[in-house]
């Protein structure tokens, strides 16, 4: 349990010095936004292409990450869902979408992964579901979506809307590397493991500063997207994994106790950025990493607890 205390210790700590900033104004009316673009444009898609140029990509093609991607996808599609049902709007809904699925595999699920399940290497592929499929479709979607906005989108538009992307072409180009099995020089790559570790920091930053002059967690105009985006998050996706795992892939043991441990992850905080850099839901965003965030705490006690 002592890892999960200490990432969520790390995780508190950067936000908070990020409201203190905000409070005093100390990086003027524009640092949020530098921040999160600094995020979005460099450091993020030097941290993907560091973690996924060294990572297996056959980790694709196996049961738990297939588990992982099904319970996603299961409470992915209950926020759509709902937000079809009550007209939220097809950006809001992606986004809620994002928010209800889209696990914190990076700086708090390595300390779960190394502390609590005994393992960081189980987080890996979750790591490369994301950044490989999640991440691209994703942002390629946002970015159609902000450019429909200004007019008419057209067909190749959409097709190279990728290769616009910072962070598409940074997980696409990591996965080249470790398909091809080519070995990056340490001189090459060390500049993109210093600019890579500014990106969590980064986020973490902005998002602490957006807390300041901000109403409550969970009682703003956009609480009920906010609590529907946390329920799932924190407690069906989790559970879903259980189901799913248990009684269609026929895990148990050690193996489903990862799977649903890795469910239970908060909502990640680049979601703020993205939906920062397009203008998107980011109150509701906000709100839904924090609470998240806190309420994991004790569902994974409870996960422990009930595996014995």
């Amino acid at each position: 349990m002592g890892g999960v205390i200490t990432g969520f210790g790390v995780i508190a700590s950067i936000i908070a010095a990020g409201y203190v900033l905000g409070r005093r104004d100390a990086l003027g009316a524009n640092g949020r936004e530098v921040l999160t673009r600094l995020a979005f444009s460099v450091a993020t898609p030097a941290l993907l292409f560091t973690i996924l140029s060294g990572s297996d990509p056959s980790a694709l093609f196996s049961a738990p990450l297939a588990v992982t991607a099904l319970s996603m996808a299961v409470v992915a599609a209950l926020f759509a869902l709902v937000a079809l049902v009550r007209r939220w709007g097809a950006r809001t809904a992606g986004m809620g979408a994002l928010c209800s699925s889209y696990v914190n595999a990076g700086n708090l699920g390595i300390p779960i992964a190394s502390y609590v399940l005994g393992d960081a290497a189980l987080v890996a592929p979750v790591l490369l579901l994301q950044q490989l499929v999640v991440t691209p479709v994703a942002v390629t979607l946002l970015d159609a979506g902000s450019r429909r906005e200004g007019g008419r989108l057209g067909v190749l538009t959409v097709v190279t809307a990728p290769l616009r992307n910072p962070i598409a072409v940074a997980a696409l180009s990591g996965v080249a590397v470790a398909v091809t099995g080519i070995t990056v020089p340490d001189p090459l790559m060390q500049p993109f493991e210093l600019v890579g570790s500014m990106s969590v920091p980064a986020v973490l930053l902005a998002l602490g500063i957006s807390l300041h002059g901000s109403p409550v967690p969970g009682r703003g105009p956009e609480r009920r997207h906010v609590l529907l985006a946390v329920a799932l998050k924190s407690l069906v996706q989790p559970a879903a994994a259980w189901a799913i795992g248990s009684w269609l892939f026929h895990l148990d043991g050690e193996l489903l106790f990862a799977v649903v441990v890795l469910a239970a992850l908060p909502t990640a905080q680049n979601m703020y950025t993205y939906a920062s850099r397009y203008g998107v839901a980011t109150g509701m965003v906000r709100e839904a990493v924090l609470l998240s965030t806190i309420a994991t705490f004790p569902v994974l006690v409870g996960i422990a607890l009930m595996h014995g």
